[in-house]
């Protein structure tokens, strides 16, 4: 399998440059043909592009395309809003590493032009599940997910021959930097506590995430949209209730597959990114680098333990907002974007998330998400509501409710 060429979007970002480590460390496999960013960091753009010189360096702001050209005289330089998704055309496999919900048109473009998608941007698929679904089923499409868990996941059904077997998915989270603390102890969370990540090197969106458990609630409905859909990979059909998360503070099980006969199988590695992403990269194949290879002789104790739905409610509103459907979780992911932009400012307490969450879904008007317009709506007529509501009297953390997830 050499020669398989590549196009990274979100190449400046946490998963970009390591899946840049990844290419590096097995260069007679892989070729870089497009690298695309946002344009915030146009200094280690041009630097990618110098080290791994593909044909094609795009930037979603064009106010620095200008520079890049002149900087990169050997690459074609695209600037503007259809720039990144342009990427799509360039390669066998795009791997979507952009950020929030800017990652979607990536996401469409690599699934409808019958590549196969690396997909690190849930976000994408959580907005629009129903039109990523309709994407799925062009010939030649392929989707394998880079986030750890689903990654595990794709492995553990890989490895039985009868998926139809499959009686729940496990989600292991870490717990982020707060586990065990109780509701009462976290009115006073700041920016920096809720960025230092026991175990994971993410971004700091991803990282404020995990300090709520959204992110975690977030690849709830990823592992309903990848694998509880006719669409889903490997055939696998599970319901939104057969899907539980434990916290697994060791961050060595990154999820498991129980079968009917009580069975689990599980992926188990130390916790690096360079894995799934290889694994993805590879698939059906495997890349030769050891990234995240365990000694076991240090392996001493994995623990497991539910989580804390009283003190991180983010869990529960991701259970509520995909069985809501429509563009639910679009209204959710929408919401929480403008909420850790707003924590991360300073604009908005960490103990407030859960709050504006709730309050933004709360006023959901139960939309269909038939198209890409429909979901854009959505999450703009979202980000508006929430932006709305920061700076009133905002609720404490959601209250808990009757209904959790099993």
């Amino acid at each position: 399998m050499t020669g398989v060429r590549v196009a990274v979007a979100g190449s400046t970002g946490s998963v970009g440059t390591q899946t840049l480590e990844v290419l590096a460390a097995e260069p007679d496999r892989f070729e870089l043909t497009a690298l695309g960013a946002s344009g915030s960091r146009p200094n280690l753009l041009v630097e990618q592009a110098l080290a791994f010189r593909p044909k094609v360096v795009a930037v979603a702001d064009p106010s620095v395309a200008a520079d890049l050209a002149e900087r990169l005289p050997a690459c074609d330089v695209r600037a503007g809003p259809d720039a990144l998704a342009s990427l799509a055309g360039e390669a066998d496999v795009i791997v979507n590493g952009v950020v929030g919900f800017a990652g979607l048109p990536v996401t469409l473009a690599a699934l409808e032009a019958g590549r196969r998608l690396a997909l690190a941007n849930k976000e994408s698929l959580i907005a629009a599940g129903p039109v990523v679904q309709q994407a799925r089923r062009t010939p030649g499409a392929e989707l394998v997910p880079v986030d750890s868990e689903h990654g595990a996941i794709h492995q553990c059904l890989r490895a039985n021959d009868n998926v139809a077997r499959v009686a729940r998915l496990v989600l292991t989270a870490s717990g982020g930097p707060f586990r065990g603390r109780r509701r009462e102890e976290l009115a006073s969370v700041t920016v920096e506590d809720a960025l230092a990540h026991p175990t994971w090197n993410m971004g700091p969106k991803i990282t404020v995430d995990s300090s709520t458990l959204m992110n975690k609630g977030l690849e709830v409905i990823e592992a309903y949209e990848l694998f509880g859909t006719p669409a889903g990979p490997l055939g696998a059909r599970v319901s939104l209730e057969e899907i539980e998360v434990v916290v697994h503070p060791q961050s060595i099980v990154h999820s498991m597959v129980e079968f009917t006969d009580a069975t689990t199988i599980a992926q188990l590695s130390s916790p690096d990114m360079r894995l799934p992403i290889g694994y993805a990269l590879a698939y059906p194949d495997r890349i030769v680098t050891p990234f995240g290879r365990l000694d076991w002789r240090r392996v001493t104790r994995l623990e497991f333990e539910p989580p804390d739905l009283d003190a991180f409610p983010c869990l529960r509103l991701a259970y509520e907002a995909a069985r809501a459907g429509g563009t639910a979780p679009a209204w959710l992911n929408a919401a929480n974007e403008v909420a850790v932009e707003a924590f991360l400012d300073r604009r908005l307490r960490w103990i407030d998330i859960p709050g504006l969450l709730e309050s933004t879904l709360d006023r959901h008007d139960g939309a269909r998400a038939g198209s890409v317009d429909d979901v854009v709506e959505a999450d703009r007529r979202a980000r508006q509501v929430a932006r709305n509501l920061i700076g009133r009297s905002l609720p404490g953390p959601a209250s808990p409710r009757t209904s959790e997830p099993t």
